[in-house]
């Protein structure tokens, strides 16, 4: 049995806050040939998730600590929706179909989730990186995320 808790989640927003990506993970499953993929994420404000889409399983999220923007795009990267998830919204969290481009931005110093996804894992077709946002870690992505930051529905958002 495995116990999950407030004290592991303290200690992943630690490892989370040392982090060059400003996120950290920690896997509750037992390797990628499960079938079902759980795990904790927990994310500082500054985390850049590049917008991707998934092209054979959905995603389930249940955000547990925090506040954060779950962003939906089209194809040309024009924002479709934008549903705040967490801390003083409505929603606790958010399922994202199969092929539907989305990021998310955190909102406040930190947001933590349980992230369910069908195994088993393959790095290979695991996510679809959009081609109009830039790429973790260069340095076009901080003034993007800035961008998705302040965008409402319908703000064409595609880097140039």
């Amino acid at each position: 049995m495995k116990i999950l808790s407030n004290e592991l989640l303290d200690a992943l927003r630690g490892s989370a806050a040392a982090s060059e990506r400003k996120r950290a993970h920690l896997t509750l499953h037992s390797g990628p040939e499960d079938p079902v993929q759980r795990f904790f994420v927990t994310a500082m404000a500054g985390s850049y998730f590049r917008p991707h889409r998934h092209t054979a399983k959905s995603e389930l999220a249940i955000v547990l600590r925090g506040t954060l923007d779950v962003l939906t795009f089209d194809d040309a990267g024009t924002i479709t929706d934008r549903f705040a998830i967490g801390a003083g919204t409505a929603n606790t969290g958010f399922e994202t179909p199969q092929g539907i481009w989305h990021t998310l931005v955190v909102r406040g110093a930190d947001a933590t989730f349980i992230e369910v996804k069908q195994g088993p894992y393959d790095p290979k077709t695991a996510a679809e990186f959009a081609p109009w946002a830039p790429a973790e870690g260069t340095p076009e992505a901080s003034g993007f995320l800035s961008r998705l930051m302040q965008a409402r529905r319908g703000s064409p958002i595609a880097s140039a």
